[in-house]
C-alpha cells in the first residue's frame, strides 16, 4: 500500500491544495486526487482550494467545484501538491496550519519538506506522475485519467522536455487506455490560444533581446501593456517556451509585471545552466531546466541580477582566482 493510500485510510476529511497561479500540472494533480477520493473514498469529504485558473482547463471534471476563497473549514488531513514550500500555497496555507495531518506530493528539487509526510520525487516529470504512482491504477477512471494526462503533457511540453522518461511514457500509455481523447487534451489545453494571447506572444517575441553572445534571451511585459491587451498572468502561457526555442539560446527569461517594481520571472535552460539554483537564490524554485521566482526592481535591475548568476554557470572558469 502506498503512502497516500495509507494516509487516506485514517482521514476524516481532506483539503487539497496546489500552488498560486495554478498551471496544468497543479490542476491535473489536485483535481485528479479530488476525483480519486470522491470515487474510491466516498465517505471522506474533500475540497480543492486554488486561485482562479485559465478557462482552457475547464474541460476537467470538477473544475467548477474548485473553491477560490478561504472559509472557516477545518480538515483532518491537508494534501499539498506541486508546491515546494508553504509560501507557494498562497492564502490557502491556513488549511495546512489547521489540519491535524499533512502530506505533500511533489517533484520539485527545491521542495523544503514542509509537511508531516513528504513524497518528493525530483526526477519525476510532473506531480501527476508522482501522484499516479501513489494510486491504484485499477481505481483510475476516465475523469481521473484526463486530469493526470493533462498535468503530464504540460510539465513535459508534450513529452519534449528532458524530464520525460520511459516511465513517464508508460504512465501516459496507461492513461490513454482509459479512453481519454488525448489529441483534444493536447490541442485545447496546450497549443490552442486566443487571438489576444497570440497578440501578447507576438509582442513579447518582437521586443525580445539577446545577450551573452546570443546564449541568453529575455522579454518583458509591463503592467500598462497587459492592460492595453486585456491580459493577465494566465494568458502568458507558452511565451517562455517559445523564447527557449530560439536558435543558439541556452537560457530564456520572461518577466511580466505583477505590481509596482515587481515581476513574475520564468526561467528555462537547455543543457548547461541549472535555473532552479538561480530561482532559489531569489526566493523561488522549480527544476534544473525550468524554474521561476518573483523579483523586485526595474526590468534592468532584474535582468542584471539574474545575469550575474547565469554568467557564473555559463563560464565557471571566469570566477576562479
Amino acid at each position: 500500500m502506498t503512502v497516500l493510500e495509507q494516509t487516506l485510510q485514517t482521514a476524516a476529511s481532506v483539503a487539497i491544495l496546489g500552488h498560486v497561479r495554478p498551471d496544468g500540472d497543479c490542476l491535473g494533480s489536485t483535481l485528479g486526487l479530488y476525483h480519486y477520493i470522491k470515487t474510491n473514498y466516498p465517505d471522506i469529504p474533500a475540497a480543492v482550494y486554488l486561485e482562479q485558473a485559465s478557462l482552457k482547463f475547464s474541460y476537467l471534471e470538477g473544475f467548477e467545484e474548485i473553491r477560490h476563497e478561504t472559509d472557516g473549514e477545518v480538515y483532518d488531513l491537508c494534501i499539498c501538491l506541486d508546491s515546494s514550500d508553504t509560501e507557494r500555497l498562497g492564502q490557502f496555507s491556513c488549511y495546512l496550519e489547521r489540519a491535524a495531518k499533512s502530506l505533500c506530493l511533489d517533484h520539485h528539487v527545491t521542495n523544503l519538506g514542509y509537511a508531516q509526510t513528504n513524497v518528493v520525487v525530483a526526477d519525476a516529470s510532473s506531480t501527476c506522475e508522482v501522484l499516479y504512482d501513489q494510486l491504484d491504477d485499477g481505481k483510475i477512471d476516465k475523469a481521473i485519467a484526463e486530469c493526470l494526462y493533462t498535468g503530464i503533457i504540460h510539465d513535459t511540453g508534450v513529452f519534449k522536455y528532458s524530464c520525460t522518461s520511459a516511465h513517464t511514457m508508460e504512465i501516459a500509455g496507461k492513461l490513454m487506455a482509459k479512453g481519454i481523447d488525448f489529441g483534444a487534451i493536447i490541442d485545447n489545453s496546450f497549443y490552442k490560444k486566443t487571438y489576444i494571447q497570440n497578440q501578447i506572444l507576438g509582442r513579447a517575441l518582437l521586443e525580445s533581446i539577446t545577450f551573452f553572445d546570443g546564449k541568453c534571451i529575455f522579454s518583458a511585459i509591463r503592467e500598462n501593456e497587459m492592460k492595453f491587451y486585456g491580459v493577465d498572468g494566465k494568458d502568458m502561457d507558452g511565451i517562455i517556451d517559445q523564447l527557449r526555442l530560439t536558435e543558439g539560446v541556452e537560457v530564456a527569461i520572461f518577466l511580466y509585471q505583477t505590481g509596482a517594481q515587481e515581476f513574475k520571472v520564468s526561467l528555462r535552460s537547455q543543457y548547461i545552466v541549472d535555473v532552479s539554483k538561480i530561482a532559489a537564490f531569489f526566493g523561488g524554485g522549480g527544476h534544473v531546466r525550468a524554474a521561476g521566482c518573483t523579483m523586485s526592481g526595474s526590468i534592468h535591475d532584474v535582468i542584471n541580477n539574474l545575469s550575474l548568476h547565469i554568467e557564473k554557470q555559463l563560464a565557471p572558469e571566469s570566477t576562479e582566482e
